[in-house]
């Protein structure tokens, strides 16, 4: 897929309107993704994405706050979104590395915005980072940087 076309279909999402939004396979199809059901995308295109989440108690560890596990897995699929919208990307490629700073919890019942950009597309890599922040206080909670290997 290079961009968001009316009807692509990438992670259990469809784009509708130049924009994905939540697709139902994602909810009912099973795999690891079924843990970002909640997510809406606000806003895709030119290897950008914004969205948000509210963190229910699925996403939450034993404190009570979002799990660094689950921080991990946005960064991620959130990125490998936001690199699908780059123009001429062959393929949403594999993780090569995946570094994230887990800043601020994030208690259950908050919601959560979600800023993925992609910063370098090469011939091999691409190169993205994502921030997570509070919604209601706008601090950065968490910050990625993905690298993937898209061929070549």
């Amino acid at each position: 897929m290079k961009n968001c076309n009316t009807g692509d279909k990438y992670l259990g999402l469809t784009f509708d309107q130049g924009h994905p939004l939540l697709f139902q396979e994602v909810k009912t199809g099973g795999g690891f993704d079924r843990f970002l059901e909640n997510v809406v995308v606000l806003s895709a295109g030119n290897g950008s994405l914004s969205a948000s989440m509210k963190v229910e108690k699925i996403h939450v560890n034993r404190g009570g706050a979002l799990h660094g596990g689950m921080t991990s897995t946005i960064i991620d699929s959130m990125s490998t979104m936001a690199l699908m919208t780059y123009p001429e990307v062959p393929s949403p490629g594999v993780s090569v590395a995946l570094n994230v700073s887990f800043l601020k919890a994030v208690p259950e019942g908050q919601e959560i915005l979600i800023r993925a950009t992609t910063d370098k597309v090469g011939k091999r890599l691409a190169y993205l980072t994502v921030d997570i922040l509070n919604k209601s206080s706008g601090d950065i909670v968490a910050k990625g940087t993905h690298t993937k290997y898209i061929g070549g």
